[in-house]
């Protein structure tokens, strides 16, 4: 598929100003200068990488559109290959009728992700920082957007790399220990090799700790609003999400099920999730609806616990306030413009105390800066690199599985060789993870969540 050249409207589908088809492949150039005729200046196959030319895009013998051709010299390109782009007037029907043209027996249709997958497989790319192309193109706020610009520039590829030149290292020293041993060398120091491995140990395991921040930015922040029943819950959860998401009664018990929302908050992406009050009922119904509240609390990344401050606290706030996880807990003082309550002891230390009145959006902005405080506890500096999905989690977690388990062959008196095993093992899934020694069923999970024409 490599030796294929291939073609892609390169810009969102839809009508805009410009529309960009891109062609990458040994026949991008050949087949740009059958179908542009420039206004004046060289054919594209004499145009030197890096240059634009003005002129008409030509159907056979008619002109469909004047446009702009853009020329990028292998490997000196995106793809590494030799790439044509074609910026022509951004309406549907044009772009597609010229990406039509454009297509021949020489020339196909690109396939999701298939430009950012031969940047990776022609060395343009890591696989980690191909995977930061799709988290760019899907950053939904400033601080996904600085953490996968980062990621692109190889953040992470540098970090993991310093850990399999650290591994390789030590493997080196065995495998040259136990290859040599007649020569005249230095033996490999036990209490050494211990300090090594679990200093590589400790800097893994820092790297993989950012898993959740990289979740987070990607996801959203998992955030439960729980509470009894008509303390505002439901008025919080639709002044958060800017509309009329959950009906609002005066009536208890109206919110029967979670209902779950993707939203904004300042700088964090939220799936907020408004539950049932939590109280004491007879009604089968509103069991279901209580019993899914107190499940949804440990699957929560936060939670925005409410309470009334126009009532007296009761017994099932404090019952409440029992199944609270502290550290990831905001206590929402709802109410404030009738407050006839304070709340003054508390069976733990929260996140956060915040007092609004959701019906009139009173103090949202702090209840916003709080949440933006919380998602920034699980942030490391962006320079450092983080893991981003699932697939590098998995990986790296077998890399420190592997570098434990050799610390703990060598604190159990066995042989380097079952040390070796394990260190091998690490090294190799630290090359899963970059790429470097990966499978063809990997690299197309990996880019299947592309878009065309990237």
């Amino acid at each position: 598929m490599l030796n294929d050249t291939i073609a892609a409207i390169a810009t969102p589908a839809g009508t805009g100003g410009v529309a960009v088809i891109r062609l990458s492949g040994s026949q991008a150039i050949a087949r740009a200068a059958e179908v542009f005729q420039p206004i004046r200046g060289a054919s594209p196959v004499d145009m030197a990488g890096y240059t634009c030319s003005y002129g008409y895009f030509m159907d056979h013998d008619q002109i469909l559109d004047d446009v702009i051709l853009t020329i990028f010299r292998a490997p000196h390109s995106y793809t590494g290959e030799d790439v044509a782009e074609i910026s022509c007037h951004g309406g549907r029907f044009l772009a597609q009728k010229i990406l039509r043209s454009v297509l021949c027996e020489k020339i196909r249709p690109a396939e999701p992700g298939e430009f950012t997958r031969r940047a990776f497989l022609n060395g343009k790319l890591s696989l980690t920082q191909a995977e930061a192309v799709a988290d760019l193109i899907s950053a939904s706020g400033e601080n996904a957007l600085k953490y996968a610009r980062t990621l692109r520039d190889g953040a992470t590829f540098r970090r993991i790399s310093a850990f399999s030149q650290k591994l390789l290292e030590i493997l080196s020293d065995l495998a040259v220990w136990a290859d040599y041993p007649d020569e005249d060398l230095p033996a490999v120091e036990s209490t050494v090799l211990s300090e090594k491995l679990h200093t590589l140990l400790k800097e893994m395991q820092s790297l993989l700790a950012t898993y959740d921040y990289g979740r987070i930015l990607r996801e959203g922040l998992h955030t439960v609003i729980v509470g009894k029943p008509n303390v505002g819950k439901s008025t919080l959860f639709n002044a958060l999400s800017g509309y009329e998401r959950s009906i609002v009664t005066d009536i208890a018990g109206t919110t029967r099920d979670v209902i779950e929302e993707q939203i904004r908050l300042g700088d964090v992406m939220l799936r907020l999730s408004d539950t049932a009050g939590v109280h004491g009922t007879d009604d089968k119904i509103e069991q279901i609806g209580v019993e899914r509240s107190i499940a949804s609390l440990s699957q929560a990344d936060l939670i925005l616990a409410v309470f009334d401050l126009s009532a007296p606290f009761t017994e099932e706030d404090h019952t409440l306030l029992e199944k609270l996880p502290p550290e990831k807990t905001i206590l929402v003082y709802n109410k404030s413009d009738q407050s006839q309550e304070v709340f003054r002891e508390l069976p733990f230390q929260p996140v956060d105390m915040i007092e609004i009145s959701a019906k009139h959006g009173k103090n949202l902005p702090a209840l916003e800066k709080a949440v933006e405080a919380f998602a920034a506890r699980h942030a490391s500096p962006a320079e450092d690199g983080m893991i981003a999905n699932e697939r590098q989690r998995i990986c790296l977690e077998q890399a420190v599985s592997g570098v434990a388990e050799a610390i703990q062959a060598l604190d159990q008196g066995f042989a380097y060789d079952a040390v070796t095993v394990s260190l091998d093992a690490a090294a190799d899934a630290l090359l899963q993870l970059t790429g470097e020694r990966v499978t063809d069923k990997v690299v197309d999970t990996v880019f299947s969540r592309f878009c065309v024409g990237k």
